[in-house]
C-alpha cells in the first residue's frame, strides 16, 4: 500500500490499512465512511466527521484517493514523516512531535493538492464555507496540529480556563494517557501515526481520553432535538414576522450544583415576553456546558427547559444550540443553526441578553475578539432597541467549520 492509500485510508474512509511495515494482507473494510479503524466506534466516527470532514471528502471524492496514490511527491512526503516518528523509539513525547504536520510538510501536501486541483479529470473538491478547498484542508491540518499539541504535548489551549486535558504535564497521569492514547489509536486504525489516518486517529484518541468529546454529544441535533423546530420552519411565512428568530445566549452559573444561572433566567423570561408579542416565531437557544468547567448542566438546554415548563413556549418553536462555548460562537452557532433548518440568514434576528452582555455585543471589544478568533464577524450588529434588545444580521462566513476548537469546531 503507497501514497495515499498509507496516509488517509482507515480515518477518512471506514477502512482499515496496514501499518507501514506491517506484514500480511489488509483486513476487511468496515464500509462505513469516515469511521476510524476496523470496526465502527459511532462516538469517534462522529467526532472525526464533526472535526475533519475535508479529509473525509478528499477520501470519498472520486478520483482524488487515486491520484495522490500515484504521485511521487505524496510518497516523498510520507518517507520523511516516517523516518522522522522512527528516530522517536517508543518516546511518546517524542512520537506526538513527529506526529504534528510541520509548516514543510503541510506546504507540501497544500502544494500536491494544488497541482493535482488543475489536472483534467479531477472533480472539483469541497469547500468550507468561504475558504476554497486547498485552504480548507489546511485549516483541518491546523486543527489537528492544536489538538496534538494541547491533549499530547500539554500547551496551553485556547481558553485554558475551560478547556485542556484532565491532567497537567506535571501529573504523572498526564504522560500515562499520552501513551495509552498512542496505543489506542494504533490498535483501532492499525496504521502508524506519521500517516494522515494516523495522526488522525491519534488526535481522536486523546481528545477521547480526556472526554473532550462535547461537539458530538446532540447529534444528529437536527433530526433529533431541533426536528419540530424544522417542521415548522418550512411551512413559516417569514415576511409576517419583523425577525426570524430570537437568539438567547446563556451565561453559566458558576456553580456546579446549579442548572440556571440568574442572568440566564432573566434572559428566558425576556425572550417569552418577546415571542409573545409576536416578533418572531422561533427562539433559538445557545449555550454548552462551560461554566464551572466540568458542569454537567448545559445552558441551551435549561433555558430551553425554563422556556417550556415556566413560560409555557411550544418545543417546537425553541431551537436548541448546545455547542456554543463563548459569545462569539454564540452568534456564529446560531447562523449554523438557522442555516440548516431553512431559515432565511437575509433578514435581521434580534439577540435577546441582559444589558452587560448586549453592551459587550455592540463594543469594539467584541469586534476584535471575533476578528482574532474566528476570522470574521459572524453577522452584522444593527440597531439597538433597549438594552435587552439588540438586532443581528447574521454572515454566511458563520458556516465555517473550525477544528481549531475541538469541543465546537
Amino acid at each position: 500500500m503507497t501514497g495515499l492509500r498509507m496516509i488517509l485510508a482507515v480515518a477518512l474512509a471506514g477502512s482499515a490499512t496496514v501499518p507501514l511495515g506491517a506484514q500480511g494482507p489488509a483486513p476487511a473494510a468496515t464500509g462505513q465512511v469516515g469511521a476510524v479503524g476496523r470496526s465502527p466506534d459511532a462516538p469517534i466516527d462522529v467526532l472525526s466527521q464533526r472535526l475533519f470532514p475535508r479529509f473525509v471528502a478528499l477520501r470519498t471524492t472520486p478520483g482524488w484517493a487515486q491520484a495522490l496514490d500515484r504521485d511521487p511527491a505524496m510518497r516523498t512526503l510520507q518517507a520523511a514523516r516516517t523516518a522522522r516518528r522512527a528516530a522517536c523509539g517508543t518516546t511518546a513525547a517524542c512520537t506526538i512531535e513527529a506526529t504534528i504536520w510541520t509548516t514543510e510538510d503541510r506546504a507540501a501536501f497544500v502544494a500536491i493538492l494544488d497541482r493535482l486541483a488543475g489536472k483534467r479529470g479531477l472533480p472539483p473538491l469541497a469547500p468550507n464555507a468561504d475558504l476554497a478547498p486547498v485552504a480548507a484542508i489546511d485549516a483541518e491540518l491546523d486543527g489537528l496540529n492544536a489538538v496534538l499539541r494541547v491533549y499530547g504535548l500539554g500547551h496551553p489551549s485556547r481558553y485554558p480556563a475551560i478547556d485542556g486535558p484532565v491532567f497537567t504535564p506535571a501529573v504523572p497521569y498526564f504522560a500515562d494517557g499520552v501513551a495509552v492514547g498512542i496505543e489506542f489509536a494504533r490498535a483501532a486504525s492499525g496504521a502508524a501515526p506519521d500517516t494522515l489516518d494516523g495522526s488522525v486517529a491519534l488526535a481522536l484518541a486523546l481528545l477521547d481520553g480526556n472526554d473532550a468529546t462535547a461537539a458530538t454529544l446532540f447529534e444528529p441535533l437536527d433530526d433529533r432535538e431541533n426536528a419540530g423546530a424544522r417542521a415548522a420552519a418550512a411551512r413559516t411565512d417569514w415576511a409576517a414576522f419583523r425577525y426570524t428568530a430570537l437568539i438567547v445566549p446563556g451565561v453559566g452559573p458558576e456553580d456546579s450544583a446549579t442548572r440556571l444561572s440568574p442572568r440566564s433566567k432573566l434572559h428566558a423570561l425576556l425572550a417569552a415576553q418577546r415571542y409573545r408579542q409576536g416578533l418572531a416565531p422561533f427562539i433559538l437557544v445557545s449555550g454548552s456546558a462551560v461554566h464551572p468547567r466540568g458542569t454537567r448542566f448545559v445552558e441551551a438546554v435549561e433555558i430551553r427547559r425554563a422556556l417550556i415548563e415556566r413560560y409555557a413556549i411550544p418545543a417546537d418553536r425553541i431551537i436548541l444550540e448546545p455547542y456554543a462555548r463563548h459569545t462569539t460562537t454564540n452568534l456564529r452557532n446560531a447562523t449554523r443553526r438557522m442555516a440548516a433548518l431553512g431559515i432565511p440568514l437575509d433578514r435581521p434576528t434580534l439577540i435577546v441578553t441582559d444589558a452587560q452582555q448586549s453592551a459587550y455585543i455592540e463594543s469594539p471589544t467584541f469586534t476584535t475578539r471575533n476578528t482574532a478568533e474566528l476570522g470574521y464577524m459572524p453577522g452584522a450588529i444593527g440597531r439597538r432597541l433597549s438594552v435587552y434588545d439588540l438586532e443581528f444580521r447574521p454572515s454566511r462566513q458563520s458556516l465555517r467549520q473550525d477544528p481549531r476548537d475541538p469541543l465546537d469546531p
